[in-house]
């Protein structure tokens, strides 16, 4: 019998057996991670509520107090129906949609200071109310997205007569896209893109071999039988006509936008946005041209400081920049800006004026950050998922954040023509905060959906 040496080399380790055990996976749920992040976005609200009346007044806002219980209360409850109905939902998407909410009624409660017997932050704060018991009880209640799928043309004929009902009624700052009863305003649109975003899931789904190029190049898509693309077309060229007729630019960019994205990712082929890249050059070329309210912000971007040239004062995109460069790097401070000089939309189209002069290049990069986040978990949960309609929905819905993101900041920033539309959480808009809640709360079911499939399974 023969003893190893010191420098033997050691038996090289064995493949496991067939029949030998395997682990399972547990996916943590990361609650408790939600509500750390929830806490810290409801704080750093507070923050900035205090900052203002600090900067402002010298003293700490008498209802800074109320304002964090009010915005906790409302931060908890979400969090506990999340916590009950999608505990494998992501973590980070709640926290992102409290922070950016916090911050946009800090944001507004700011411009209140200049314009008394103008306050717009307490109706927002009404709204933000409404979205998160919205999305409180999306969350509840739609326990399976695919759900949707079934009522996909209900959807789009809803989506329709939403876009259509502004026409009834007169127009504002230009454009035919609130309906105004009494003191009461509402934005049809801003409910008609989720309804979209829904049907244009469920057709693509279900059409998306036929739609898929199979011959020739691999990167130029070939046009599908018309009894396919054609009604999906239909609809949206119908929902962007409408949008024309309204004059609301800005809203056709974005369905037009979120028409491509979804097509492209149903198919996988990049033609498509060659397509819809020139489709859309050419139609904002027309409209350009021929729509006089068009005509005017395409001559503003082109020349923002004419207006001053010509002694008649910076127009709101001259001021805008001017904002943006007033701020540097580190900004000037929450309420010690001058951005309501901006005018009328101050509070509105130009709320990121305000944030890139009172929280400099640094703050406003943190902002788009979140935004950037929101949509990159929006997009994770979409591609973890195995059925084609979740898969769409989710990015469709991520893609409707992103594409307003790009449109707004674009805007004010003088990187396109100015289009309005509301900044996605943080500016002056009950329609368009509950419906970012609404699309919030069908990610964190789409992203429980993504996580649950995985628990449990046998580790290889």
């Amino acid at each position: 019998m023969t003893k190893a040496g010191p420098t033997a080399a050691a038996p090289p380790p064995s493949a496991p057996h067939p029949s030998a055990p395997t682990a399972t996976v547990r996916l943590p749920r990361r609650r408790g991670v939600e509500l750390s992040l929830i806490v810290l976005a409801v704080l750093l609200s507070v923050y900035g509520y205090c900052a203002v009346g600090l900067a402002k007044h010298g003293t700490v806002p008498p209802g800074a107090a109320g304002y964090g219980a009010g915005l906790g209360v409302l931060a908890l409850l979400a969090h506990t129906a999340v916590r009950l109905r999608a505990p494998y939902a992501d973590p980070l998407l709640l926290p992102i949609g409290v922070l950016l909410n916090g911050l946009g009624l800090v944001l507004i409660y700011r411009l209140d200071l200049e314009t008394p017997g103008e306050e717009a932050a307490p109706a927002q704060l009404v709204w933000s109310t409404l979205g998160v018991a919205l999305f409180t009880l999306v969350v509840l209640v739609l326990r399976d997205y695919r759900w949707l799928q079934r009522y996909s043309y209900v959807s789009v004929v809803a989506a329709l007569a939403l876009l259509t009902l502004p026409i009834l009624f007169p127009p504002l700052n230009g454009a035919r896209i609130w309906i105004r009863v009494g003191g009461f305003s509402i934005q049809p649109g801003e409910f008609a893109k989720v309804l979209l975003a829904v049907f244009f899931a469920a057709y693509l789904a279900a059409n998306r071999g036929a739609l898929t190029y199979t011959g020739g190049r691999r990167w130029w898509p070939r046009l599908p039988p018309g009894r396919v693309l054609g009604p999906v077309v239909a609809i949206w060229l119908l929902s962007v006509g409408v949008l024309v007729l309204e004059r609301d630019l800005g809203t056709s960019l974005l369905f037009f936008g979120l028409f491509v994205v979804m097509l492209y990712v149903a198919t996988g082929r990049t033609g498509w946005i060659a397509v819809g890249l020139m489709l859309a050059a050419a139609g904002a070329v027309a409209v350009g041209w021929l729509e006089p309210h068009v005509h005017s912000r395409v001559a503003e971007w082109l020349h923002p400081f004419a207006s001053i040239e010509a002694g008649q004062g910076p127009g709101q995109v001259a001021q805008s920049l001017f904002s943006f460069a007033a701020g540097g790097v580190l900004g000037r401070g929450l309420g010690l800006g001058h951005s309501i000089l901006v005018g009328f939309a101050a509070k509105s189209d130009f709320i990121l004026a305000t944030a890139g002069e009172e929280l400099g290049l640094a703050g406003l990069s943190a902002v788009f950050l979140l935004y950037a986040l929101l949509v990159e978990r929006g997009y994770r949960a979409g591609l973890a998922l195995r059925d084609p309609f979740g898969r769409l929905l989710a990015v469709g819905l991520a893609s409707i954040v992103a594409l307003q993101v790009f449109v707004i900041a674009g805007g004010v920033t003088g990187l396109i023509p100015l289009t309005g539309m509301a900044m996605p959480f943080l500016a002056q808009g009950g329609s368009s905060v509950v419906t970012n809640w609404m699309i919030v709360a069908l990610l964190i079911r789409v992203s429980h959906v993504a996580r649950r499939q995985y628990d449990g399974k046998v580790a290889p």
